[in-house]
């Protein structure tokens, strides 16, 4: 019969070194963690920017509601509420009725890329050509 080798105990058993494992976790993970991130700080300030263009459309067409309201009136409104680097692509549309009990609506658009950065263009969302638009009917008194 043959005897086996004895066993070793841990302490003697050569160790086998692991350097890479780490490095090469991170070289596969740390691209997808870095796509989420800055897609989440883009859609944050989309959805930032969204708000904003809501209260400014919800505000002009509370001010286009009053009588002796020009349209002029409601652009400077909307201007008032909306962040200046909003102002360059600002387009207001309103329909301001004549009469008490008319229907007064308005629009509000601007481009997305005055609202966050073009950061996710390299997977093939781009902001370039959309547009944040609200719009709010109210009735006029």
């Amino acid at each position: 019969m043959k005897r086996s080798a004895p066993l070793l105990s841990d302490s003697k058993r050569p160790k086998h070194r692991r350097y890479g494992i780490l490095s090469m976790e991170l070289v596969l993970t740390l691209p997808i963690l870095l796509l989420i991130l800055t897609g989440l700080f883009e859609f944050t300030l989309l959805f930032f920017a969204r708000g904003e263009v809501v209260e400014a459309s919800r505000v002009a067409a509370r001010k286009a509601t009053l009588p002796g309201v020009s349209q002029q009136d409601i652009e400077d409104e909307v201007r008032k509420v909306l962040h200046p680097r909003f102002h360059q692509s600002l387009q207001v549309d309103a329909i301001i009725g004549e009469r008490s009990g008319d229907v007064v609506a308005v629009a509000v658009t601007v481009d997305m890329g005055s609202a966050a950065p073009d950061l996710l263009w390299p997977i093939g969302y781009s902001l370039q050509g959309r547009q944040l638009l609200s719009e709010t009917c109210m009735i006029r008194e």
